[in-house]
C-alpha cells in the first residue's frame, strides 16, 4: 500500500516540541520512540515513557504488516474513532454476553472469525477482550493491549506480556481508548522509508 503524505498541524508540532523539551526520548529506537511520544501526547502523561513495554523488532514487523494492508481490529468504537487513515473491524454491536462470556469477549471471537490470523489488534477498553484474544490461536501481527481499569486491566496486560505475542502494553492500570489508538496511529504515521533504514 502506498503511504500518503500527512500534513502535521502547527499545534501538534508545538505540542511535540514541548514534550521533547520536558522528556528526552532520543535513546529509544525509532518506532518505540514514535509510539511512546504519541501515547504521551494523547494523554499528556510523561509517565508512559517508563510504563510502556514493547520490542522494536516486533514493531518493525507490525509496521510492515500494517502498511501491507493487514486488518486492524478494535475492541470498541471509541478506539476506532481515534484511528485515522485506516478502516477497522469492531464487532461489539453484534456481540452478546452469556454465562462466563462478556460482550467484549464475544466481539473478539466474532472479529477473529472475520479476519483470521495476521491482524493488528487494538484493545483499549475491556480487559476481558484482551483475555479472550489470548485464548485464541490468532497469530497476530501485533497486539496493542492497553485496557484501562481497576479490575483486570493490569492483570490482562501482564498475561499478554507473558504470552510471548508481539505486543505493546503497559504495566500500570492506566490506559484507554485514546492511548491505544495513539499507539496504532504512531505506526500508521511513521514513514516507511525510515523504518526500512532502521530494520
Amino acid at each position: 500500500m502506498t503511504q500518503a503524505t500527512r500534513v502535521v498541524h502547527p499545534i501538534e508540532q508545538e505540542s511535540f516540541r514541548r514534550l521533547r523539551a520536558r522528556l528526552d526520548t532520543s535513546h529509544f529506537p525509532p518506532l518505540t520512540r514514535a509510539v511512546v511520544e504519541r501515547v504521551i501526547h494523547s494523554a499528556a502523561d510523561l509517565e508512559y515513557a517508563s510504563d510502556l513495554v514493547m520490542d522494536e523488532a516486533d514493531l518493525v514487523a507490525a509496521h510492515a504488516a500494517l502498511h501491507a494492508g493487514a486488518p486492524v481490529v478494535v475492541d470498541v468504537e471509541m478506539v476506532a474513532a481515534g484511528i485515522t487513515r485506516r478502516g477497522t473491524v469492531c464487532r461489539l454491536k453484534d456481540a452478546e454476553s452469556g454465562p462466563g462470556l462478556t460482550r467484549s469477549a464475544h466481539a473478539v471471537r466474532l472479529a477473529y472469525e472475520e479476519v483470521g490470523p495476521g491482524a493488528l489488534w487494538v484493545i483499549g477498553c475491556a480487559p476481558t477482550a484482551l483475555e479472550e484474544l489470548l485464548t485464541l490461536d490468532a497469530s497476530p501481527a501485533l497486539v496493542i493491549g492497553l485496557p484501562v481499569g481497576f479490575v483486570g486491566a493490569a492483570e490482562s496486560k501482564a498475561a499478554l506480556r507473558e504470552s510471548g505475542l508481539p505486543a505493546v502494553s503497559n504495566v500500570s492500570e492506566k490506559g484507554g481508548s485514546a492511548v491505544a489508538a495513539a499507539a496504532l496511529n504512531a505506526l500508521l504515521y511513521h514513514p516507511l522509508s525510515q523504518t526500512e533504514e532502521t530494520s
